[in-house]
């Protein structure tokens, strides 16, 4: 059987991982696929590094990516060149020249994923974007495969380890952020410029993209509720302990009758959840379907081998279905194109969730009963709260309430009221919480 030639774009972290789990497991590779896989054309600007990945091998090593795309022998393009401008190019360029793309590049199809949905739709070509999410964890293809029979209500993912590393690590150690960035930073958990992570942005794609596929929506980043960890304080982490629950960052898409839910932001989960247990760089995403029940599937979220894993499964599905009936192949976005809903992302004002807050008020009676009248009056009822002994020669002490569920304008309402207050002292620190 005629071997598939695919080109690499870039062999970076990524791509060299995906060139050395390829040519270690080529004959188990081929068995699954029905015939071999070999990347016949490297095209990466620093071609010492290109050259020190291929040793020995017959491989054509280019610095013009653009060749790549163009050449009549490649069957598949794999982009891991990442970012919005020259990989988009790329990207449509393949399929405008008729080719399949494999791309782990989560920013490119949250942000321009319909256009290139729709050019590789019209030319009869797939796009497999496995490794976009979530590393080395095959959640796409759960999602779009696995639970295609079920109306997904909703899911939650910690699905940036830089973020989940952070957050462990001030758990148990009690330090405050800025110091542990550093940590992350020196471990090569963080980039140096680390604030696609620590501001929500990488997970936003991420959720992006598993939203559109959860509910048949295009993908909608634009409107995705983003808050990141930069200003999360130790001190909430260790009262959300004493209350039993753990904050990760999450990503979560979820379908509400009015529209839905698509926000990232820390969120306090019980720490008897699974996933309230997933420590350190390590990814997890929790889906809900009306069948099913819950579903949880955990990983590897990056790393050179965990990606290259999800790359390399896309191959073997383009491999197995290269020749087969376009219009009987499995749809990008697991709903057939015709039957995509433009349903709407409901602004963050609209989310229905339940809340943390932490006040700092003057050690007096009647304190509390203002702050409860006030929560009252906007339909906040308290689910639990601590109320802290003042240190000894302080006038203030702090107050940690959890909220039953609400809408969030209720909540943004109340807290301008109670910061009004002259007995509480500066912002009222407010924070999600999600049963799951």
């Amino acid at each position: 059987m005629k071997p598939i030639n695919v080109g690499l774009l870039g062999i970076g972290t990524v791509g060299g991982g995906t060139y050395t789990v390829l040519k270690r497991n080529a004959e188990e590779i081929t068995r699954r696929a029905g015939r071999p896989i070999r990347i016949t054309t490297v095209a990466d600007k620093n071609l010492e590094l290109a050259r020190s990945v291929a040793a020995g091998d017959e491989v054509k090593l280019s610095d013009d990516a653009f060749a790549v795309v163009a050449d009549p022998e490649v069957d598949i393009v794999v982009e891991l060149i990442g970012g919005y401008g020259i990989a988009r190019e790329l990207v449509l360029k393949a399929i405008e020249n008729g080719k399949h793309v494999v791309t782990a590049n989560k920013a490119l199809l949250a942000v321009h994923g319909n256009e290139i949905f729709a050019a590789a739709q019209k030319k009869g070509v797939m796009v497999a974007f496995e490794a976009a999410v979530a590393g080395g964890i095959p959640i796409i293809k759960a999602l779009r495969e696995g639970l295609s029979a079920n109306r997904i209500q909703w899911l939650a993912g910690i699905i940036n380890g830089t973020t989940n590393f952070i957050l462990s690590e001030m758990r148990d150690k009690g330090l405050p952020f800025a110091e542990v960035l550093k940590e992350a930073q020196a471990l090569g958990y963080a980039e140096a410029d680390p604030t696609f992570d620590i501001e929500g942005v990488d997970a936003a794609h991420k959720a992006t993209i598993m939203s559109a596929i959860a509910f048949g929506i295009p993908m909608q980043f634009d409107k995705a509720y983003v808050e990141g960890i930069t200003k999360l304080q130790a001190v909430d982490i260790a009262y959300a302990e004493q209350l039993g629950y753990r904050i990760k960052l999450l990503g979560i898409a979820r379908r509400r009758d009015e529209g839905v839910e698509l926000r990232v932001h820390p969120t306090l989960i019980p720490e008897k959840r699974l996933i309230a247990n997933v420590e350190g760089a390590m990814n997890a995403v929790l889906v809900q379907g009306d069948a099913v029940g819950a579903t949880l599937y955990y990983g590897k979220g990056a790393g050179a081998e965990p990606t290259a894993s999800a790359v390399i499964a896309d191959l073997v599905d383009v491999t197995r279905l290269h020749t087969a009936d376009p219009e009987h192949r499995v749809p990008h976005l697991a709903f057939q194109p015709d039957q995509m809903q433009d349903v709407a992302v409901l602004p963050i004002d609209e989310v229905v969730t339940s809340y943390y807050l932490r006040l700092r008020v003057e050690d007096k009676p009647g304190v509390l009963a203002d702050i409860t009248r006030i929560l009252a009056d906007s339909q906040i009822s308290i689910d639990a709260m601590i109320q802290k002994e003042p240190a000894e020669g302080e006038a203030q002490t702090d107050i940690i309430m959890l909220t039953h569920q609400t809408v969030e304008k209720n909540a943004n309402a109340a807290i301008a009221k109670i910061e009004a207050l002259p007995v509480v002292q500066g912002k009222v620190t407010r924070l999600r919480l999600e049963n799951l």
